[in-house]
């Protein structure tokens, strides 16, 4: 496993912050990527689930007004939800935390702890 952790953030979500707060209290400076301004490609995204152990809909974050607005009502397949995480990040469930072939979804934020 590397020592390298990689952490998918956004500034603006105060579970995100609480988690990297707790990498850094613990020692920890991971890599953070914030997701909104990198986002993640299909293939990122899909990588990214099968460290998850989830399905696609498990990181798709549907209380997003982008999700209402294009998404609402319709039953996505996995296809379907990968590729609108990708076109729109925001739907991607934050904070995730990745060490090696390992990831988990910092909810509750001490969740991120998992990978150390």
């Amino acid at each position: 496993m590397t020592d390298t952790l990689t952490f998918l953030h956004n500034p603006r979500c105060g579970k995100s912050r609480d988690a990297l707060a707790l990498l850094r209290a613990r020692g920890v400076e991971p890599r953070v990527i914030e997701y909104l301004r990198t986002p993640l490609d299909r293939e990122a995204i899909e990588t990214l689930l099968g460290q998850l152990g989830l399905p696609a809909r498990g990181l798709l974050r549907t209380g997003e007004p982008i999700f209402r607005e294009r998404f609402a009502g319709r039953d996505l397949s996995a296809d379907e939800c990968v590729a609108a995480m990708a076109e729109y990040p925001i739907l991607i469930e934050r904070p995730v935390a990745v060490r090696g072939e390992r990831a988990v979804i910092g909810r509750p934020p001490e969740r991120v702890l998992e990978l150390l």
